[in-house]
């Protein structure tokens, strides 16, 4: 499920990137993420997706969405000198999504946590954002008990 989950991952911050930019719900988000795995046929365009990604993606979406408003002030509250709105769209959904694993799924390490979100960084985000994806949430994870990897 390992390789499932990252995949899983990859699709909930395409469809929180899409929901953030349209300023849309995670529903509508996630049925158009579903409809552009498929072609005009019907058909997959890539790997079929499984079961078990579909509910992890359907999982983390909706918890980041419902829970959104707490998530981003914890955001905001941890960074320094960076207002939420100001940072880029793909690393604001990438520490909300690890924001919300760190909050509400103690049962996935938080070292999972930080590194699929700093793997989502080098992937998707800026040239900076796997420095500052690692730091926030390394940061998060201290405040919220969850084991930090800086020294005090």
């Amino acid at each position: 499920m390992k390789a499932g989950r990252r995949r899983a991952r990859e699709f909930a911050l395409q469809a929180l990137y899409a929901a953030d930019v349209a300023g849309a719900g995670g529903a509508g988000a996630l049925s158009g993420l579903w409809s552009a795995q498929l072609d005009e046929l019907g058909e997959p365009l890539e790997e079929p997706v499984g079961p078990e990604e579909i509910e992890f993606t359907t999982e983390l979406v909706r918890g980041v969405m419902d829970d959104r408003e707490a998530i981003d002030a914890r955001i905001e509250a941890a960074s320094e000198n960076w207002r939420l709105a100001r940072m880029p769209v793909v690393d604001r959904n990438i520490l909300r999504l690890g924001t919300w694993e760190l909050t509400q799924r103690a049962d996935i390490p938080t070292s999972v946590t930080i590194n699929e979100a700093i793997e989502l960084a080098k992937r998707f985000g800026g040239a900076e954002s796997r420095a500052f994806v690692n730091g926030l949430l390394d940061r998060i994870a201290g405040e919220l008990g969850r084991g930090s990897r800086r020294k005090k």
